[in-house]
């Protein structure tokens, strides 16, 4: 059988280094567990725009659909700040998640046990903490139609349009039930039927799909505001999230700083199956482009690293292996490797990109 393809886009600011290790980490498993994979590279957001005048091409776009999983590093940076809004580099992310449809957008949080005192809140809230939010990510708020900023009169007027089907509530809802039968068995659904037709619709498609197909999963709901409260105030009491489009964005992010630092998240975005059972995917870290630390080998590459786990355990039905490069990577934190951003009020001298990915490397190596 072919190998499995996976097509990389390093993008801009530091997407470029830490894909770099993830590059190491894949030909690790390689040489040393005989999982192979056909790796081809290509460019998105900035770096497209600077070789062709587009954030995504259309022959990367093309690529991106035919193979297995899309690793992707990050896109953006001032340089692009004064860009007509169709090609920032942002545009290219976004048109891989809507032409891709993938519709739901995993965000774990997860607070490795040596970094519990670096989050903002106290150890006992976030120690041990475990829990994945799913957004639904190629409607709403962000794709809804009318859109635009227009006048009316003698000022001008921005227009952004919530719109949600049953169906793209029902397969996000699925996705995320799916799930929870893999953890604890429990979801929190967050809108604001309160005030939001769309919540309304939103909270009774998630109740109808659970009552008809997931009797077994124990549902609750929540308003999103009162979510993104509870997630600073008790954050373990949930397991799986599910939310819209906008509100995962906010609530994800929230989530994120409970771990102590954005250089430590991953996600996925996964699709329907594809003709070979696996889903069309792209797995990428959440921090963004960090220009500020670009080209320093400063960048903790964790996150990205933590992303191509997800892609071993989702996309290629390799648990086995994403258990074990996760548990390197809590060996190395454990051991007190650190990156600048993971850096304790004790001091000590971090290490750099590369360093980071050796020490994990090194840890893959000891088993």
């Amino acid at each position: 059988m072919a190998n499995p393809s996976l097509l990389i886009l390093p993008g801009d600011g530091i997407g470029p280094e830490v894909m770099a290790e993830v590059r190491r980490v894949i030909d690790w498993f390689g040489a040393n567990r005989g999982l192979t994979f056909d790796v081809s590279e290509d460019l998105v957001g900035g770096a497209a725009y600077d070789a062709h005048g587009t954030p995504l091409h259309d022959d990367t776009m093309a690529k991106a659909q035919e193979v297995d999983a899309v690793l992707l590093g990050a896109v953006g940076g001032p340089k692009y700040d004064d860009l007509d809004f169709s090609v920032k580099p942002e545009r290219g992310l976004l048109r891989l998640r809507k032409e891709m449809d993938l519709f739901s957008n995993l965000r774990p949080a997860q607070c490795f046990d040596a970094l519990a005192d670096f989050s903002s809140l106290k150890r006992e809230v976030v120690a041990g903490l475990d829990i994945m939010i799913v957004r639904e990510l190629t409607s709403g708020v962000y794709f809804g139609e009318p859109r635009g900023i227009h006048r009316e009169g003698n000022e001008r007027v921005g227009i952004n349009t919530q719109r949600y089907t049953e169906s793209e509530i029902a397969r996000v809802a699925r996705s995320a039930f799916d799930l929870a039968r893999k953890r604890s068995n429990k979801v929190c659904s967050m809108e604001k039927a309160n005030v939001m037709e769309s919540g309304i619709l939103w909270r009774e498609v998630v109740q109808e799909v659970h009552d008809a197909e997931y009797p077994d999963v124990a549902l609750t709901h929540m308003y999103a505001d009162n979510g993104a409260m509870q997630l600073v105030r008790a954050p373990k009491q949930f397991d799986v999230i599910v939310t819209d489009n906008l509100f995962g964005d906010v609530l994800s992010d929230c989530a994120a700083m409970l771990t102590g630092s954005l250089g430590m998240l991953p996600s996925a975005s996964l699709g329907l199956p594809m003709a070979n059972g696996r889903p069309k995917a792209m797995y990428e870290p959440v921090h963004g482009s960090a220009p500020d630390i670009a080209g320093q080998g400063k960048a903790n590459p964790i996150a990205c690293i933590l992303s191509f786990a997800m892609a071993l355990r989702y996309s290629f039905d390799e648990g086995a292996a994403a258990d074990l490069l996760e548990g390197a990577v809590e060996k190395v934190l454990a051991d007190g490797v650190r990156t600048a951003d993971l850096m304790g009020p004790d001091g000590g001298t971090p290490v750099g990109t590369t360093q980071m990915g050796d020490a994990i490397l090194a840890a893959l190596d000891a088993g």
